[in-house]
């Protein structure tokens, strides 16, 4: 039986107004080893300023590959994931049959950042983590009011959000909605952008002297060619920059604990933390 999620979103996917993430994650899955898992978890003890999760409750908000939900779970915290994608839920339930079968403490589903009433069923936690998915809902501001409530006093909200570059974000959107229109702009986005792409991560590693393309999972295991499809594909989009994200959050309480920001195409991080 075909559920709302998986119709709404095989809808949006054929009509060219959002992005298959999900298949994109299921192809990254094949790649994936413990030394990514290792960095996943790393990024995510230095952000949020912790050695490990244990006794906490983590929301992973828009799971994707699974990978950080899995991170959270091996740094011992208690797991609620759920995405909007289908394939994206099918990937974080097999890093879950990989790692953790039988597993009562790791929760996953298939919802949406934007949809109310399921968020008011979840409850709260004491980290809510969403990782370059809000910009991606058609709804940014939105979604991230709809986060705010999750999170328990003196909990940690983290989430990382599209930089905004102004008319290069504009490019962007244009891009993405290109690459998402059919198969031909599909093909004709890749035939342009993957050498481009290449040429400059090649003289990423002359410049610093490293093989980019073998240590790029160092960045919070991520893998750099299925990045590139996130990069071409990722529909809808929006971005924010710093001063309006902290000026969003600061009137509900949300205080500023740690940022990495990026002068590029990437994602400013931010983790807030919310006053009692």
């Amino acid at each position: 039986m075909t559920t709302f999620f998986e119709a709404t979103h095989s809808k949006q996917v054929e009509d060219g107004t959002r992005f298959a993430f999900g298949e994109n994650w299921q192809a990254f899955l094949t790649v994936l080893d413990e030394e990514r898992i290792q960095a996943a978890e790393s990024a995510l003890c230095d952000m949020l300023k912790v050695t490990h999760l244990r006794g906490l409750r983590f929301l992973d908000v828009g799971s994707g590959s699974g990978l950080s939900s899995l991170a959270a779970r091996r740094l011992g915290a208690t797991v609620h994931s759920f995405d909007f994608d289908p394939a994206s839920v099918a990937c974080t339930k097999e890093l879950k049959r990989r790692y953790y079968p039988n597993d009562a403490t790791w929760l996953i589903q298939e919802g949406s950042a934007l949809d109310e009433q399921y968020l008011k069923s979840l409850g709260t936690f004491d980290v809510v983590y969403s990782w370059g998915v809000l910009h991606h809902t058609g709804a940014m501001w939105t979604a991230l009011a709809n986060v705010i409530p999750l999170v328990n006093p003196n909990g940690r909200l983290f989430v990382a959000l599209y930089n905004d570059q102004g008319w290069r974000s504009k490019l962007w959107h244009g891009v993405k909605q290109l690459y998402c229109s059919g198969p031909l702009s599909k093909a004709l986005m890749m035939s342009w952008f993957w050498p481009c792409m290449g040429l400059h991560t090649m003289l990423l590693c002359l410049k610093r002297r490293e093989n980019v393309f073998a240590t790029y999972h160092r960045k919070r295991g991520m893998s750099v060619t299925h990045d590139w499809h996130d990069w071409l594909g990722g529909f809808p989009f929006e971005v924010a920059s710093v001063k309006a994200v902290e000026a969003f959050y600061e009137p509900h309480g949300l205080t500023l604990m740690n940022l990495k920001t990026t002068t590029r195409l990437g994602n400013n991080q931010f983790v807030f933390r919310k006053e009692r």
